[in-house]
């Protein structure tokens, strides 16, 4: 694996938490309290994961912009989606981490009105993380990053093992 993988995988990723949110969603619905706890716990374990990953690529890429390709309104949509993915995974953060917290220690009622915010916009965050990769790499690369791609130019190859 190499650093140009790297946007698939933390995509990957992205979605898995979405299904893991989904399903953590269903299970306290449906009042599996232990079902719902393991299942958060594995949602928030690969949001980290997610994280450490997402910090790699942009250190090993030293900053270099992929541009986006899509013209007019997708170009419009797409930076009102990065924008708003952007904040609110900054928001999510502390949210995540209080709500873990409360829900860990069994504080029921304020762990339950704080997950009524920090879910919907967690779901949100890895939904439209997904959706800022394909927009960016699948559905509307730059013709420069294809260009780039197919000479294999856009970063320089760098092994992951210098991060692990």
């Amino acid at each position: 694996m190499s650093i140009h993988d790297l946007p698939a995988l933390n995509a990957a990723l992205n979605g898995l938490a979405t299904v893991l949110l989904v399903l953590a969603l269903v299970f306290i619905k449906q009042g599996r309290i232990q079902a719902h706890r393991a299942t958060m716990l594995a949602a928030f374990g690969v949001s980290c994961v997610f994280l450490v990953f997402y910090v790699a690529h942009k250190i090993a890429v030293k900053g270099v912009h992929t541009p986006f390709g899509g013209e007019g309104v997708i170009r419009q949509a797409y930076y009102a989606m990065l924008i708003s993915h952007i904040l609110l995974a900054m928001a999510i953060v502390p949210l995540a981490l209080i709500t873990l917290f409360r829900g860990l220690k069994r504080d029921d009622a304020r762990h339950k009105k704080i997950a009524r915010i920090t879910w919907p916009l967690w779901f949100y965050v890895s939904v439209t993380g997904v959706l800022v990769y394909f927009m960016l790499y699948v559905w509307f690369p730059a013709p420069s990053t294809l260009e780039k791609r197919r000479l294999g130019a856009a970063v320089p190859e760098v092994s992951l093992r210098a991060f692990v």
